[in-house]
């Protein structure tokens, strides 16, 4: 696994992500069972096109940039986040600085700019809560239409639940 530390150094890995790559984007506060799901399919799916496994996440945390004092202890630390990373089979962690520019990306632009110009997707696994971009207008539908005019396919994984309950960082901390 290779961290890749700010969108500014993608343009270091073009040649690794010239034929595209599968993606997934989340906060991943810790790697609990719903998470490792996701990472799975990721992996799976990249395997299946012969492309590399992407996993973008965000520092700080969106929760901790918007309203720092309503955020929960996390699940893991960085350092820690990266490591159990490292246990799985992904091949590249994005990770992204979330501040006031980033924040300010509409979903079209977030999609264009980096999903389309900068990591070449070509497959995107998200979770079915997913938003995105300035104001969380960009969802699953959005990106399905986005995918289409864009050449990429979208899934999006079901809740994964434990006891007939849905596993989240939120029910962990508990």
């Amino acid at each position: 696994m290779q961290l890749i530390r700010g969108l500014h150094n993608l343009q270091q890995f073009k040649s690794q992500f010239n034929l595209g790559c599968v993606l997934t984007i989340g906060n991943f506060d810790g790697l609990h069972l719903g998470h490792q799901q996701v990472v799975q399919a990721v992996v799976e799916q990249a395997k299946e096109m012969n492309l590399p496994s992407v996993v973008m996440i965000f520092e700080p945390l969106p929760i901790e940039y918007f309203a720092p004092e309503k955020a929960p202890v996390r699940l893991m630390n960085f350092r820690e986040k990266i490591q159990a990373f490292q246990s799985t089979e992904i091949d590249y962690v994005l990770c992204v600085r979330f501040n006031t520019p980033f924040a300010a990306l509409s979903a079209e632009d977030f999609v264009q700019n980096i999903l389309v110009d900068g990591l070449n997707i070509k497959h995107l696994v998200v979770g079915d809560d997913f938003r995105f971009g300035k104001q969380r207008q960009g969802d699953y539908p959005y990106l399905q239409t986005a995918g289409e005019l864009n050449g990429f396919s979208v899934t999006d994984m079901p809740t994964f639940g434990v006891d007939e309950q849905r596993v989240s960082s939120t029910r962990v901390r508990a």
